[in-house]
Parts: structure tokens; C-alpha cells; sequence
């Protein structure tokens, strides 16, 4: 009878599930993987199981991925010191060819072979495959003092996106492979540029006009001024808590690159706890997801 009752139980959860199957048929999410969910060995293959079951079951899903913490590994092995301003990570020439060995030829194969190990057709891609992300030279700027021009600062070898080439993914797509996107871009030069993968997926997730984008982070999302999680708001709400310093720090870029994805055609934005065993299938297909909404 317990057995019964378990099956059972199953068979509600795969009900609720199914108008989100049916709505997001034939549709493109866009993932960014990053944080803890990428270097837990239990998570990380939980979200390649859950990619598999995503495109199993008529969804298009495509994963943008990090790698912060595997190139301050790599880094400090030989013995090169990290440095960042703004958060940026400064990027000379020789980083810079450290940063590509370590996302795309390690982190990015790691992936790969994680989502076929699980019956999944995933292909690893940078942003010079087939001109994927064509990039330019990023500048920080920091102002001094009030009514004083800023001070332009030059990190190295890192980028901001010009333009994407989503033809490519598309068509990987319609052939039944999981694009597995590492966040480097090339210059008009054919330079590397080292990207913020969260800039990535936005302009991938805008480029595909894709159905949602979700960012994993290692927070349960974005808190409102007396700390307790906002379940859904939308862009002008999340604008204001920007102007009021609430939201700050490391989920700023993080909602500014949610909304320029709204802006760019994406239907929703969701900023995920990537900590939680199969975050993006409780955010995709139940009734109460988790994590913050942002909607248009």
C-alpha cells in the first residue's frame, strides 16, 4: 500500500508539471551555470540530468557557464596572483591564455561530457566557434569626486559583447544538441576577450528571444530591504530597488543583466538558488518555483 502511495504521489508531481511541458514546448531557455551548483559533485550531476530531461521532454535548453573559481585555482597553482577591480578580473595576455585553456578546454569539456553521460547530445562552444560572440574591449570607469570627469581603467584582455551569432545555436538546436557556451568572445583583431558569463547569457538569452533565461547563483535570490526573498517583481520594481541600494554588491550586475535581457525580447528572467538539488526543474515546472522572478 506504501508503494502505492509513492507512485501515486509521483504521478501528481509529473501532473503538475505537465501545462509548464506544454507551455514551454519547442521553446529556448537559456541557462547560466555558475557557483556552487558547478563544483558540487551531487549537483552538478543533478543539472546535467535535469538538461538531458529538459530536452527529452521539447524544450530547448542552452547553458552558458562560469568558471571563477577553476581559474583562481588554476591561477594560484602557478603561482600567479588574481586581481580584480569592480569585481572584474584583470586579464593580461598570459591570463587571458589561462582563462581560455581553463573554460573552454577544461570546465567547458567537463560539461560536455557530463550532459552525454547522461543520454544528452551537448557540443562545447567559445565565442570564436563560427563567430559566435563577436566582442570589443571593456573599460571600467570610476568617479573620483562629484562633478568630476571619470577615471577610464583598463583591465586587460576583457570584453563586452557586440553582437551574437544565434543562427548557430539555433541550428545545433534543431538538430537535437545542447549548446554548451564558454564566456570568452573574439575581437575584430581575433583577439580574446574574457566576458562575464552572467553578460553572456543575458545577450544569448536577447539574441534568442528565448522563453526564459535563469541564473544560478549561491543565494536564494534577490532580498527586498528587510532581507526576505521577492518572489516576482517587475523591471521598474527592480529598477527602484537598484536607485535605493538595495539591491547591491554581487546580485547587481546580476539583475542589470536580467533586465537588459527583458529589454532585448526575453519573456522572463529568474534568478536562482543553484544550491537547491534540481533548481531549474523546480523553477521551470512547479507551480511555486523558487528563487526571483523578473517580469516585464
Amino acid at each position: 500500500m506504501q508503494n502505492i502511495q509513492s507512485s501515486m504521489e509521483r504521478a501528481d508531481i509529473l501532473l503538475e508539471a505537465l501545462p509548464y511541458i506544454r507551455r514551454f514546448y519547442n521553446k529556448t531557455i537559456v541557462i547560466k551555470y555558475g557557483g556552487h551548483a558547478m563544483v558540487d559533485e551531487d549537483l552538478k550531476d543533478k543539472f546535467a540530468r535535469d538538461v538531458v530531461m529538459m530536452k527529452y521532454i521539447g524544450i530547448n535548453p542552452v547553458v552558458v557557464h562560469g568558471g571563477g573559481p577553476q581559474i583562481g585555482g588554476f591561477l594560484k597553482k602557478l603561482g600567479k596572483e588574481s586581481r580584480f577591480v569592480q569585481g572584474m578580473r584583470v586579464t593580461d595576455e598570459e591570463t587571458m591564455n589561462i582563462v581560455e585553456m581553463v573554460l573552454v578546454g577544461t570546465v567547458n569539456k567537463e560539461i560536455v561530457g557530463l550532459i552525454n553521460r547522461h543520454g544528452g547530445k551537448a557540443v562545447g562552444l567559445s565565442g570564436k566557434d563560427g563567430n559566435l560572440v563577436e566582442a570589443e574591449k571593456y573599460y571600467l570607469s570610476d568617479e573620483k569626486a562629484k562633478n568630476t570627469p571619470s577615471e577610464i581603467i583598463d583591465i586587460g584582455l576583457v570584453g563586452k559583447v557586440k553582437t551574437v551569432n544565434a543562427g548557430l545555436i539555433v541550428s545545433l538546436a534543431q538538430n537535437g544538441f545542447i549548446p554548451v557556451i564558454a564566456p570568452t568572445g573574439m575581437g575584430e583583431n581575433g583577439e580574446t576577450y574574457n566576458i562575464n558569463a552572467d553578460i553572456v547569457a543575458g545577450e544569448v538569452a536577447a539574441a534568442l528571444k528565448a522563453e526564459k533565461l535563469l541564473l544560478l547563483t549561491d543565494v536564494a535570490g534577490v532580498l527586498d530591504a528587510e532581507k526576505n526573498l521577492i518572489n516576482t517583481m517587475t523591471d521598474q520594481e527592480a529598477l527602484d530597488l537598484i536607485d535605493r541600494g538595495i539591491v547591491e554588491g554581487g546580485m547587481f550586475p546580476k539583475v542589470k543583466c536580467c533586465l537588459k535581457a527583458l529589454r532585448g525580447g526575453v519573456k522572463k528572467a529568474h534568478i536562482v538558488d543553484g544550491r537547491l538539488k534540481h533548481a531549474i526543474l523546480l523553477e521551470v515546472f512547479t507551480d511555486m518555483g523558487i528563487g526571483t522572478e523578473i517580469v516585464v
